[in-house]
């Protein structure tokens, strides 16, 4: 099932949303009444009022498989003792619900203070050195991008369609030719600031989607382009190095990361771009620098 676009911000939870969570809910024997949107983009993700318990609820039925892949990660890394989110205990994982698939989690409370690049440089360094992950899915760079596409095909024009189709494929040789110098090792897979919780024992890492065995390299990416493109702080950027020990945008291959990066960040609305207006002017605004490849044209994020 899939659910209209809508912000966390916004005081009216969709209907369709709302019965997802009641439904998930009741088969893990919670209650979801005042239950908070928090994060409404690929998941719906809910803090709940009458129990420390965060919902995460998958939105798009071709993500579904993810879930079963987020339960084996966050198992696996709470064995190797890595700062993490935890999975509520005592309910099997992930729940299912007739067409809903969600995962549960403890909640982490927010301390308040806002996460460094240095805590994010530790955390990744903490699951890097884990090597790769006996079971988890071989990192495959093009599959999002190229299943957004598919399924976002009727919102574009021919001209525009066939762009990010050459795109893909260039991208895609361009990394196949690619020679890491860092060891392959378990990776996030979406390491940026959005994705650390600093709680009061300290920064966690949390959102598990894309965790696959990979190289480093593309845990290092996201944050680059934050601030190349998105205008995060270089600050936050030259602390994550610090702590890390490794700058990203030094590294020859650091160009066709980055390529990925910006298309996957930006073909990620594509599947509900004509129901939301502003994402899809920024949509646009993006798919012109890329076709001009113009670095200088600053990107605001998706809202």
């Amino acid at each position: 099932m899939t659910f209209p676009p809508n912000s966390a911000h916004d005081a009216e939870i969709p209907p369709e949303l709302e019965t997802a969570l009641a439904e998930i809910c009741a088969e893990a024997g919670l209650d979801h009444r005042g239950a908070r949107l928090l994060r409404f983009v690929n998941n719906g993700v809910f803090l709940l009022r009458a129990h420390p318990v965060v919902v995460r609820i998958v939105l798009s039925p071709s993500l579904a498989y993810r879930a079963d892949n987020v339960v084996e990660a966050a198992s696996w890394l709470a064995e190797h003792g890595i700062d993490s989110v935890r999975l509520f205990r005592g309910v099997p994982q992930p729940v299912r619900t007739g067409a809903h698939i969600a995962t549960l989690w403890e909640e982490v409370a927010d301390s308040g203070v806002a996460p460094t690049g240095s805590d994010l440089g530790k955390l990744l360094r903490e699951l890097h050195a884990l090597g790769e992950p006996p079971s988890a899915p071989r990192w495959q760079p093009m599959a999002d991008a190229r299943r957004r596409l598919a399924e976002g095909e009727h919102e574009l024009d021919r001209s525009d369609r066939d762009f990010l189709k050459r795109h893909c494929d260039d991208v895609e040789h361009r990394l196949s030719e690619l020679e890491f110098v860092l060891p392959r090792s378990t990776v996030h897979g979406d390491a940026h600031l959005g994705n650390v919780i600093v709680g009061p024992n300290g920064p966690v890492l949390c959102d598990f989607d894309s965790l696959c065995a990979g190289p480093p390299e593309w845990d290092l990416t996201p944050m680059a382009v934050g601030y190349l493109r998105l205008g995060r702080s270089p600050l936050a950027y030259r602390q994550l190095v610090d702590a890390y020990g490794f700058d990203v945008t030094d590294w020859s291959g650091f160009s066709v990361l980055r390529d990925l990066r910006e298309l996957k960040i930006t073909v990620s609305v594509l599947p509900n771009l004509r129901g939301n207006p502003t994402v899809a002017e920024e949509f646009y605004r993006r798919l012109r620098s890329m076709r001009e490849r113009d670095f200088t044209v600053r990107w605001s994020p998706y809202r």
